[in-house]
């Protein structure tokens, strides 16, 4: 339930709604706008009585929040919410944010080469694995916190802002002290636990969307994150596991407005897992700023045929540098821009 305040209505008037909502036994959440106060109520499990409520002073609307998920959902919030990931570097505006580098951190000169090639092609932030989920217990599974020490170096260096993966909750306070924002993997969007302790962890969560998840599944993993107490949730589509063969996933352009109708959160595409195919990820990028996501997330490697984890779908620097000229173009062409390299200056097209 959301009850929107009247213009102008007096901070003593919004103090009644909150003290009314706490005595129900739910929790209130004021929402300042730049025109007026709403002010959320949490835990509404269906039967309130709202009457209460709306004869309060100052009570403009009470408006019932249909979807199951509630903070998450435009009803909620109409406008878009803008999440800062570092200085210079916000996810849900105008600019388009580039995240790219290796699947994974396999060494100090891979990484740096990484972070070096991505910045100069225009990359806003270093993403890269410290933790690697694989399905086989064999594989290579990161390097764990000495990945996130060479994540801090290649930032350190280059000023990239860095997105990493965390599997568990202690992973995830490693993550927290060393990276920008909290990757939450596909594997793990319904590991709900892990939802609720990052929520609670004070840094910005890049959630994917799960191999077999709906779109009202993730929406309702991010209701988890907003419930404890983090509204800096940035959702990504990483493609869906059909019948189909040909290519790794199906990377479900359509999940990007759709999304965008239903929730205010910010929402990136994720190509490189979504096809599994180096020569597909470049068309998918493109289509996908064009469908209005507000990032990219691409795997980069310096030498695609020694990485350690997901080579066939990395590309190479050259090729990333040409997709950036290609991704500023099409956000030109539907008036947006790309975040730029940090230390750099915006590129204008045309």
């Amino acid at each position: 339930m959301l009850v929107v305040m009247k213009h102008g209505a007096s901070q003593a008037e919004i103090d009644a709604v909150v003290e009314v909502i706490e005595e129900m036994g739910y929790e209130a959440r004021p929402m300042p706008g730049a025109q007026r106060t709403a002010v959320g109520l949490v835990g509404n499990d269906g039967r309130v009585d709202s009457s209460r409520i709306e004869a309060l002073a100052g009570v403009a609307q009470v408006i019932h929040v249909t979807q199951p998920y509630k903070q998450v959902s435009r009803e909620w919030r109409p406008e878009n919410t803008v999440v800062t990931i570092a200085p210079g570097v916000h996810v849900g505006g105008n600019e388009v944010v580039l995240m790219a580098g290796p699947c994974s951190v396999e060494s100090e000169e891979q990484i740096l080469a990484a972070a070096r090639a991505v910045r100069a092609a225009g990359a806003a932030c270093l993403r890269g694995g410290a933790f690697k989920p694989r399905s086989s217990p064999y594989a290579f599974q990161g390097l764990g916190k000495r990945g996130l020490e060479l994540l801090a170096l290649a930032r350190q260096e280059t000023g990239l802002a860095v997105v990493t993966e965390a599997m568990d909750e202690s992973g995830a306070e490693l993550v927290a002290e060393y990276a920008d924002c909290i990757q939450i993997g596909a594997r793990n969007m319904q590991n709900y636990s892990l939802l609720r302790f990052v929520g609670g962890l004070g840094k910005p969560v890049l959630l994917k969307r799960g191999m077999a998840a709906t779109i009202s599944d993730l929406l309702l993993s991010a209701e988890y994150i907003l419930a404890a107490g983090n509204p800096n949730v940035i959702l990504c589509e990483r493609g869906v596991r059909t019948f189909d063969t040909a290519a790794r996933n199906m990377f479900d352009l359509t999940a990007i407005p759709i999304v965008q109708g239903l929730s205010h959160l910010p929402i990136v595409a994720d190509p490189s897992h979504g096809t599994g195919i180096r020569d597909k990820v470049t068309p998918m990028a493109r289509a996908a700023v064009a469908a209005g996501a507000h990032g990219i997330l691409v795997e980069v490697h310096p030498n695609p045929e020694r990485a350690l984890s997901d080579g066939a779908q990395s590309l190479y620097p050259e090729q990333f540098a040409q997709l950036v000229q290609e991704l500023r173009a099409i956000a030109a062409a539907i008036g947006r821009t790309l975040t730029p390299a940090p230390g750099t200056v915006p590129v204008a097209v045309g």
